[in-house]
């Protein structure tokens, strides 16, 4: 059964975070992120898929509102089972032999409201991000599903002292049906740590999971190793290393993005 969501729900809401802090607006700062990720696994599947995902995003931060918006390259080499770049969905298994096909990837919006600072030494800070990724990629290649997904989440940040945050979030996403599918809606989380050696460099551990999206596929279970290092008050250097513990996650990935704040 194809689930069809009314895209007014998810329009309203974000629009509600865009205007929550339009007069603070002239003080936000705008930045602009690229770089390269590649990842690898079978994914339960016979055969590896490979992934190259090359990410455009434009960011726009105020003290509360965060707004942003990417514009993806993308290839797959694989039977075409695993579709996606930045969020993988496994769509079952197949025999059909490994091609490989490109193109734009799937655009994704958010808006990041922050709504609440409990305390004031090391505040607890509390976010709510409203997600719509939009089915740009192609269906027919096998780089997307060919429907538009909207995920909520919420995400909590506690600095326990001067260079150590926790951190931790849980969302839900309303998945988009692909023809001769049906997804189930998924709970989704994350906790980990991050941790700053200097003023410019810090580092983390972060978990993710995920429910499976099918009956046949099993839960995401993924861990991933970050750094970040600011060279000056414009340029920003983040990498990372992601390992899976499913047979629905990446088996290996890895990525460098460059960022330029304005």
């Amino acid at each position: 059964m194809n689930k069809r969501i009314n895209p007014v729900i998810p329009a309203v809401f974000l629009t509600f975070l865009i205007f929550q802090s339009c007069p603070s607006y002239a003080d936000g700062t705008f930045s602009l992120t690229s770089g390269a990720d590649y990842s690898t696994g079978k994914y339960g599947q016979s055969q590896s898929t490979d992934i190259s995902y090359v990410p455009f995003t434009a960011k726009y931060e105020t003290d509360d509102t965060t707004l942003k918006l990417t514009i993806p390259w993308l290839q797959i080499t694989g039977p075409g089972d695993v579709v996606g770049g930045d969020a993988k969905v496994v769509l079952g298994k197949s025999s059909r032999p490994s091609v490989t096909q490109s193109g734009l990837g799937d655009i994704v919006f958010s808006a990041t409201h922050t709504f609440a600072r409990i305390g004031t030494t090391h505040p607890l800070i509390l976010d709510v991000t409203g997600k719509i990724k939009f089915a740009t990629a192609s269906a027919s290649k096998g780089l997307g599903t060919g429907e538009n997904d909207y995920s909520i989440l919420l995400d909590a940040y506690k600095p326990l002292i001067k260079d150590l945050t926790l951190f931790g979030g849980v969302g839900y996403k309303l998945m988009g049906d692909p023809v001769g599918l049906d997804l189930h809606n998924v709970w989704f989380g994350s906790a980990g740590f991050s941790y700053k050696f200097s003023p410019a460099t810090s580092a983390g551990i972060m978990a993710d999971i995920r429910q499976a999206t099918l009956d046949t596929t099993q839960p995401l279970r993924e861990l991933t190793a970050f750094a970040i290092h600011k060279f000056d008050d414009h340029y920003k250097l983040q990498s990372y290393l992601t390992h899976g513990y499913s047979e629905s996650s990446t088996g290996w990935g890895g990525g460098v993005m460059l960022g330029y704040v304005f």
